[in-house]
């Protein structure tokens, strides 16, 4: 849906121009006689009036929803755009879709955030034939800034940069929003649906390392639009069909005959999987076997189904072991969940026209794509291809997504590009009211810059992973002498948090397109930007308030009585620096890349520490030691960057403790 004012604006401002070339062309008339009455210059002022009233009616009423909506967080760059907006639209009358660029300021002595509009406004005056300049521009743009509550002054620099410069009052109130109310995300305009899908590691393989960029990834896209108030379906597109399962179910009755009767254990079924694969590749009547089970398997014969059954609950389980580590919650919906969908997909296809035979195959090619995508195989089975596009009509039709978002290796995004393309023309959805995407990432390397192997050049178990960096974790504890310090209780607690913490840190903090290097030295190293620092960091920040026995109902009652003052420059600078959280979220949002999260969590968390070195906010007696005064205001600083710091971590699936 788009904005109803800008919408409004936008109409008003084309009758306008309509109505003064009308004039104009009335005015031109030389003969009084030829004057007359013109009853489309009639029509088009009495609707012109009509937009001006509801115009009107528009502002009143998102002002009344600005002045109730106190208890979110705003995105003060995406208020600032309205305002320039509304600037720019009545200095630039005459252009249609003009451009807005509002950023927050990278030197702080010219000002908190810049309008950059001026110079893109003069080009596109220019192509029509009228030569003015930027700076003219931007002059006329701060005499048209509409009545605010958040600009203090704009001064204009350079060619045409409009530096504007924000109310500390402003500031301040909207600090103390965030104390009283928490961190609440600014609301929506209306609650989309959006499916998510991610982890999808094959039935009997283990998970490895591969698997765990789309799980972390998958996990913070999904808290993300959560805590934004979306809502959110999250979808394991598991690998639980196909020919591999005749092999494994003929591997199964020839290994535990009894199966049916008795469960079978199956200790290692990465073992199991190989073994079958070994007999596969190298028994020709085994192979053939394997063959009349997958044939059994897809009839849904019950002997067959209970076989496939007990390999696809043995693989739950250690998926379930890796999920319970890095607190994922997810829905499994794998490719048999799409079987029967199938055949309907296909026999839309061809009953649209869009299907081809190729040596046997079914094909279809889809607009700009030179590859075509595999429908049917020549001996009648279907294909990835078949199973996605399965997948995203049933999203599409049954789970009614706004949003679909695919989180796997940037390899896939050709076939990806295939199926989006492909449902576009069949006309499931059209992507300008439906977001489709793949959100791909990289590789994992080892530190030697090749694909992350162990030293037999086995790919590393996933689940092999993560208890080294419990491990590690635990070492680089002791070797502080926390356990010296920490009851066993809370060691146990620190040692999970900085392990798993570290792990999801380390992925998300890195660019997901890149590939990334995989070091527990760097990952687990409390300086710089890792999550030890940032976790040590917060851990720090909380014990402020409790080192100066200041309880939390204290610091509620000061934060509903005491103005939070930014008198100094770096708690002005902090402040800002607070604020920017929503229109970070936002830009995430827009490009799905989390490391713009965590380097902004890195740099709230060095923000602080400049204003903690330079303002003090409890002061000590230097010979007792005893606290002799607290600067409240400060105080509630401290608080608001760890109520921050705390929700960026949620955000990343990252879980601090009280203390490290």
């Amino acid at each position: 849906m788009g904005d109803p004012m800008a919408e409004y604006t936008t109409r008003l401002q084309k009758q306008e121009s309509e109505i003064r070339t009308l004039s104009a062309e009335i005015e031109s008339l030389k003969s009084p006689e030829e004057l007359g009455f013109s009853p489309h210059l009639e029509g088009l002022r009495e609707e012109n009036n009509k937009l001006k009233y509801r115009l009107n009616v528009l502002k009143r009423s998102l002002q009344e929803e600005r002045s109730q909506s106190n208890k979110t967080m705003i995105n003060i760059n995406q208020r600032l755009q309205e305002v320039f907006g509304e600037a720019i639209r009545a200095a630039c009358p005459d252009l249609d879709n003009p451009p807005l660029a509002v950023t927050p300021n990278q030197q702080a002595k010219f000002g908190d955030y810049q309008c950059n509009s001026a110079m893109a406004l003069a080009q596109m005056l220019k192509s029509k034939g009228v030569k003015v300049n930027p700076r003219e521009i931007a002059e006329k743009i701060v005499q048209h800034i509409p009545d605010n509550e958040l600009i203090q002054k704009t001064e204009i620099a350079g060619p045409g940069f409009i530096n504007v410069h924000l109310r500390r009052s402003y500031v301040s109130k909207l600090l103390t929003n965030l104390l009283l109310n928490g961190v609440q995300p600014p609301p929506l305009a209306a609650r989309k649906k959006v499916v998510i899908d991610f982890s999808s590691p094959n039935i009997a393989k283990e998970m490895h390392v591969g698997h765990l960029r789309s799980t972390i990834i998958g996990d913070s896209v999904c808290r993300l639009f959560e805590f934004l108030g979306y809502e959110v379906l999250r979808l394991n597109h598991v690998g639980d069909w196909g020919t591999q399962f005749g092999m494994l179910i003929a591997h199964l009755q020839d290994k535990f005959p009894n199966y049916l009767s008795e469960s079978p254990p199956i200790g290692d079924l990465q073992a199991f999987y190989k073994e079958s694969k070994k007999r596969f590749d190298e028994d020709e009547v085994f192979k053939k076997r394997a063959y009349q089970c997958v044939v059994r398997l897809q009839s849904k014969d019950s002997d067959f189904i209970k076989g496939w059954n007990l390999i696809c609950d043995v693989s739950r389980s250690e998926f379930q072991k890796v999920y319970n580590c890095l607190g994922i919650k997810i829905i499994e919906r794998g490719e048999s969940f799409y079987q029967e969908m199938m055949t309907a997909v296909v026999k839309e296809l061809e009953e649209k026209g869009l299907v081809e035979m190729d040596e046997g195959r079914k094909i279809m090619f889809a607009p700009g794509q030179s590859i075509p995508l595999t429908l049917v195989k020549s001996d009648g089975g279907y294909t990835y291809d078949t199973s996605d596009l399965a997948a995203i009509h049933h999203r599409l039709f049954t789970e009614k997504a706004d949003i679909i978002i695919y989180i796997t290796d940037s390899g896939q995004g050709t076939h990806f590009q295939l199926v989006f393309a492909a449902a576009q023309l069949i006309g499931w959805y059209d992507p300008k009211v439906t977001r489709v995407e793949h959100a791909g990432f990289g590789v994992v390397l080892g530190e030697d810059k090749k694909k992350f192997k162990t030293r037999s050049g086995d790919t590393v178990r996933l689940m092999d992973l993560l208890d080294e960096g419990l491990k590690r974790s635990m070492d680089k504890l002791k070797d502080k002498e926390r356990d010296k310090i920490l009851s066993p209780e809370e060691l146990l607690l620190a040692q999970s948090s900085v392990a798993f913490g570290c792990i999801k840190y380390a992925d998300l903090s890195h660019n997901r397109i890149n590939d990334y290097i995989f070091s527990f030295d760097k990952m687990l190293d409390d300086r710089g930007n890792t999550a030890a620092y940032l976790l040590y960091a917060l851990t720090r920040i909380r014990s402020i308030s409790r080192l100066a026995n200041i309880s939390e109902a204290a610091l509620w009652k000061a934060a509903e009585t005491t103005e939070v003052l930014l008198d100094h420059d770096k708690e002005w600078k902090l402040g800002k620096c607070i604020l920017r959280f929503p229109e970070v979220l936002q830009k995430v949002l827009e490009d799905l890349l989390l490391h713009t999260l965590c380097d902004f969590l890195y740099e709230l968390a060095t923000t602080f520490t400049e204003f903690y070195d330079s303002c003090y906010c409890v002061e000590k007696d230097r010979q007792t030691g005893e606290v002799v005064k607290v600067n409240m205001w400060r105080m509630l600083l401290c608080e608001a960057t760890a109520a921050i710091m705390a929700k960026g971590f949620d955000i990343l699936g990252i879980t601090p403790v009280s203390r490290m």
